[in-house]
């Protein structure tokens, strides 16, 4: 019997781009941060200490969970992020997806 044969969904060239992506992300040493804390889960930790749920407490708090470390990428090969964090900024207008890169 021969093996059924599918179609080939990728280009070499993506297939090339998900295998370094793939690669990065499984880089000895690191780890993955998981940022993706829904607003529910994000108004628990804030009210744990005494800060409203808002949207710009949550950027606040995501700020300094990305920025307190300068070396964080030394460390982490990914980051997971709950949909609100793509479009945030940091004080200075920066989107952290650009600050995590």
């Amino acid at each position: 019997n021969k093996m059924p044969e599918f179609a080939e969904y990728l280009t070499a060239e993506q297939q090339d781009e998900l295998r370094k992506i793939a690669q990065s992300i499984t880089a000895p040493g690191k780890g993955i941060l998981a940022a993706d804390e829904s607003i529910g889960s994000m108004g628990k930790r804030l009210e744990g200490i005494g800060v409203e749920n808002t949207e710009e407490n949550r950027r606040r708090y995501r700020e300094l969970l990305f920025t307190a470390n300068p070396g964080l990428n030394e460390h982490i090969s990914g980051v997971i992020m709950f949909h609100e964090t793509l479009y945030q900024k940091d004080e200075n207008g920066k989107l952290f997806v650009d600050i995590l890169k």
